[in-house]
């Protein structure tokens, strides 16, 4: 067994909480007379609920790359708790220790350019999630003078990005990938540009896991870009569907069709299958069907509605939309503006989403009210486009 899994049962296992001294501590309270004494018998119950480790996982607070060293920690047990469920108290004392000290009242945001160190550049491009950076060119390309870089920094991790965000100064609303990351496109004075999209928010540490703070570094980047760049109108994304590609192939390898009986019609004219849902997986299934318009036309219609549906309608066990990019911007209080097709045409993209985009729209003067009603009752704000592209069956 590795050294740190050793360390890792032995503090589950020899540090966790006494659970005798809990029913004690239970039964004190409840019995406990009078507000001294009740005062008294709460203060035992909550002190034999915090686990021994707790005070010993706290001293790497103190120590230099302690912090660091605790979230690496973390991340190593999230990958050994399918096959060691018993780590899973240890792990949950450790996240909500993470969780305070990584608060938001904690954390500066740092503007990321090609003129930042060379580890911290390194590290960009390693952590960098959902396009890759090919070359150094490509990172320059990122850091021009009409992009901009931002991420979150914890004072003890100095050195190291929590989450960022790329970010490209643009007229109108940006449609597809290719061209926000193209080396030989010549850099817009940022003066000039309107928009602000945010293509790409990539978390940096696995040990931070469900420490949420990426909602926090949109609305701060949003205000500093305001403020500096009065000229910007409109901040949106152009994000990725990772789950639709997924979702729709269970959908169609089923026996109900899916598809309207035009979208069927053309589908079976184009490849002379069975069926509309196997014309639409055969088209799947061959990655190159994009690249000819005479087999990617008539399927655009039908990949195009079922996107919306799959955004605005199909949602996971909680309610919840089931594509988690979705869940994230509109809980930040987004709107879904406006589905792309063929926004991504690299390999990951067609594999995930078909190669769909999806720009969700931050309407500063709509963020808090779209915010409270997805929170309270799931309410999903949609344009009237991807609204009427979603109910064109």
């Amino acid at each position: 067994m590795p050294v740190e899994f050793r360390f890792f049962g032995l503090l589950a296992e020899h540090y966790d909480v006494d659970h005798e001294e809990i029913e004690k501590a239970s039964a004190a309270l409840a019995s406990a007379e009078g507000d001294q004494e009740r005062r008294r018998a709460r203060r035992r119950l909550r002190d034999a609920l915090v686990a021994p480790r707790v005070q010993l996982l706290t001293q790497f607070n103190s120590l230099e790359h302690g912090v660091k060293f605790l979230v690496d920690m973390r991340a190593d047990m999230l990958e050994a708790l399918p096959e060691h469920p018993e780590l899973k108290g240890l792990e949950e004392d450790l996240q909500n220790l993470l969780r305070g000290w990584f608060d938001i009242g904690f954390l500066e945001m740092a503007q990321i350019t090609f003129n930042s160190p060379a580890s911290l550049l390194e590290k960009l491009i390693e952590y960098e999630a959902v396009h890759e950076i090919r070359s150094w060119t490509d990172l320059k390309n990122r850091l021009d003078s009409d992009r901009r870089c931002f991420s979150f920094v914890h004072p003890n991790m100095p050195d190291e990005p929590l989450i960022f965000v790329e970010v490209a100064l643009v007229n109108g609303i940006s449609g597809n990938v290719q061209s926000l990351l193209d080396e030989d496109a010549p850099p817009m004075d940022p003066a000039s540009a309107d928009t602000a999209i945010f293509y790409s928010i990539s978390n940096c540490q696995k040990g931070l896991a469900g420490v949420g703070f990426g909602d926090f570094l949109i609305k701060r980047v949003v205000d500093r870009l305001s403020q500096r760049l009065p000229n910007l109108k409109d901040f949106a994304t152009l994000s990725p569907m990772p789950g639709f590609r997924r979702w729709l192939e269970g959908c169609l390898a089923g026996e109900d069709e899916v598809l309207t009986d035009a979208e069927r019609k053309v589908l079976l004219a184009a490849t002379g299958a069975e069926s509309g849902n196997a014309a639409l997986l055969a088209f799947l299934w061959d990655e190159d069907w994009w690249r000819d318009d005479k087999t990617a036309a008539p399927a655009e219609a039908a990949l195009m509605r079922l996107g919306a549906l799959y955004l605005t309608a199909e949602k996971d066990g909680r309610g919840l939309p089931l594509d988690p990019v979705a869940r994230f911007h509109l809980n930040n209080g987004a709107r879904v503006e406006r589905l792309n097709w063929l926004g991504n045409r690299s390999r990951a993209g067609i594999r995930a989403s078909a190669g769909l985009m999806v720009n969700y729209l931050y309407k500063l003067d709509q963020i808090e009210r779209n915010h409270e009603l997805f929170r309270g009752d799931g309410r999903i704000a949609v344009s009237a486009e991807v609204r009427r592209l979603a109910k064109s069956a």
